[in-house]
């Protein structure tokens, strides 16, 4: 098992609950969790219900065709599952802005797990 991410990942689910999901297919112009991520690999996501508000952005294992939610991140139960409703989800890859590193105007590099910013020198040039 390994940890993957993949741009233009996002498919649809049916499923409720706080429980695995189960995908149904890509969107158009998007690829499966299979094709970009593949099977047994851990990768961020979110999920997104708009029509009731419910979203949830975390690190799960696609085990194809289900998708396992393992850590939550952040959601619209605070860091908890969300207790998704009945409705038509989109399920797809993200960067979750508390994992990303990126660069700062003066070159430093900043990470910041948790909103916690650590910031790292780098030479330049």
């Amino acid at each position: 098992m390994a940890f993957v991410t993949a741009d233009r990942v996002r498919e649809a689910t049916a499923s409720v609950g706080t429980g695995d999901v189960t995908l149904s297919g890509a969107f158009n112009g998007c690829q499966t969790f299979a094709a970009g991520i593949g099977a047994n690999n851990s990768t961020y996501y979110t999920i997104v219900l708009d029509s009731a508000d419910e979203w949830e952005v975390g690190i799960g294992t696609y085990v194809g065709p289900n998708f396992t939610r393992d850590i939550v991140l952040s959601s619209s139960s605070g860091t908890a599952l969300v207790n998704f409703s009945t409705g038509i989800k989109e399920i797809f890859c993200t960067l979750p802005a508390e994992r990303a590193v990126y660069n700062n105007p003066d070159g430093s590099l900043v990470y910041d797990p948790a909103g916690s910013a650590i910031i790292y020198a780098i030479a330049l040039g």
